[in-house]
């Protein structure tokens, strides 16, 4: 099989899980948004489930390619740099990285009923603990498992509330200045010392 047919069929399962959610995830539609002719999607993945696997191999590529393209540059050297680094990462889940988070966030949805799409998934998540606990060690911080842990688990909680993009709600949870959030986040998590009088 082709392998750039094949990457093009899986970029357009992601686009159409993420637009239409799980119910639209069909092979008609990925053939649709890939301009392919109808059929093709199924040659290359005949059941359902192997368009999820699919969908879910393809997040998980692009998101080692993201995280390994971050651990290639030096680390956040203080607490200005780190604060940048979340700020921008949040800051992509409304932009660039939209499609794919909301894919994964369906992903999920179904690996609750889907065991074997779980563990496909686990790495992604797993995956944010041991960067950001590493992140947060770059930039000198008092890390603890369990800070790290809050840290990342608030960044997480961050995103369905983005994607949704309720004002309401991002000035409820204090999303609607990202800056002023993840600020907010490691002076809770990692109070700053007082100055001297």
């Amino acid at each position: 099989m082709n392998p750039d047919r094949r990457d093009r069929l899986r970029d357009a399962a992601i686009a159409v899980l993420a637009e239409e959610g799980g119910r639209g995830l069909t092979h008609r539609a990925v053939d649709r948004a890939a301009e392919v002719p109808d059929g093709t999607t199924k040659n290359y993945f005949p059941t359902r489930d192997a368009v999820l696997r699919a969908v879910a191999e393809r997040c998980l590529e692009q998101y080692l390619a993201l995280t390994a393209e971050l651990a290639a540059g030096p680390g956040p050297a203080d607490r200005e740099g780190l604060t940048a680094l979340f700020r921008t990462l949040l800051e992509n889940v409304a932009g660039p990285g939209r499609p794919r988070l909301l894919a994964y966030l369906e992903l999920q949805a179904e690996a609750a009923r889907r065991p074997w799409l779980s563990a496909l998934l686990d790495p992604m998540a797993s995956g944010d603990f041991a960067g950001f606990e590493a992140a947060q060690r770059s930039a000198g911080l008092p890390v603890t498992p369990q800070r790290a842990a809050t840290i990342t688990l608030a960044l997480h909680a961050a995103i369905p509330h983005l994607l949704g993009g309720g004002p309401g709600t991002l000035a409820a949870a204090g999303l609607d200045d990202l800056d002023r959030f993840v600020r907010g986040l490691l002076d809770a998590v990692y109070p700053p010392d007082p100055t001297p009088a």
